[in-house]
C-alpha cells in the first residue's frame, strides 16, 4: 500500500536530493530560462551523478549569468578562462565550451519557433507522457522521442545532447512522468499536468 511519503528510491536520504525529487523532478516546465538551465546542467552531468550537479547548482547559476542564454551566448575566451578556474562548477573544458555553444544554438531555435519551449514540447505534442513504472529496473535510459530530439538538437549545433541526456531532461522538465507508481509524486503529477504551450 502506498504511503504519503513513499518516494522513488533514487533520491535516497539526502535532503537536497529529496527536495529536488519532491518539488521539481517531473514538473512540466514552460519557461525558456529554466529550459536553458536544465540543458546546461544535464550536459554537465554526463559521467557524473545528478547529486553532484545539484550541489553545484548555485555555483552554475552564478557562473552562467543566472542561466540567461543571451548573456551566456556572448561569453568569450576570458569568460571561458574564468569558468575553468571556478570551483563552483564542473571544470571540464568541453562542457564549458558546450554550454556557450548551446546558448547560441538555443537563441536561434527560440527565434525560429517563437520560444525554445515551443520547439521542445513539439516532441510530445505538448503533452506530459504518463508512464506507469513499478521498479527502478523498468526506468528507461532513452526512448524513441529522446533519440529524435537528440538527432535534431545535434543537427542544430547543440553539444552534449545524446539521447540519454535528452531523456534525463525530458524526465526533469515533466515531458515524461517517470516517478514510480508507488511514489506519492506519480499520482500528484498525473492529476496536475500543466497545460502545454
Amino acid at each position: 500500500m502506498q504511503t504519503p511519503f513513499e518516494r522513488c528510491p533514487w533520491c535516497g536520504d539526502d535532503p537536497l536530493y529529496q527536495r529536488y525529487h519532491d518539488q521539481e523532478w517531473g514538473v512540466p516546465v514552460h519557461d525558456d530560462r529554466r529550459h536553458f538551465e536544465f540543458l546546461t546542467l544535464e550536459g554537465a552531468q554526463a559521467g557524473l551523478s545528478w547529486l553532484t550537479i545539484l550541489r553545484k547548482r548555485e555555483g552554475y547559476r552564478a557562473a552562467f549569468a543566472g542561466f540567461d542564454p543571451e548573456r551566456v551566448a556572448r561569453f568569450g575566451e576570458q569568460d571561458q578562462a574564468r569558468l575553468l578556474a571556478d570551483p563552483g562548477i564542473v571544470r571540464n573544458r568541453l562542457k564549458v565550451a558546450a554550454a556557450i555553444t548551446n546558448a547560441r544554438a538555443f537563441l536561434k531555435v527560440a527565434e525560429e519557433f517563437g520560444s525554445f519551449d515551443a520547439y521542445l514540447w513539439r516532441f510530445t505534442q505538448g503533452r506530459s507522457l504518463q508512464n506507469h513504472i513499478r521498479s527502478m529496473a523498468e526506468v528507461p535510459a532513452t526512448s524513441p522521442i529522446s533519440d529524435q530530439m537528440s538527432k535534431d538538437l545535434k543537427a542544430r549545433g547543440f553539444k552534449f545532447v545524446g539521447s540519454t541526456i535528452c531523456y534525463a531532461k525530458m524526465q526533469a522538465i515533466g515531458m515524461v512522468n517517470d516517478h514510480l507508481v508507488s511514489c506519492f509524486r506519480h499520482a500528484e503529477l498525473s492529476r496536475a499536468v500543466a497545460p502545454g504551450p
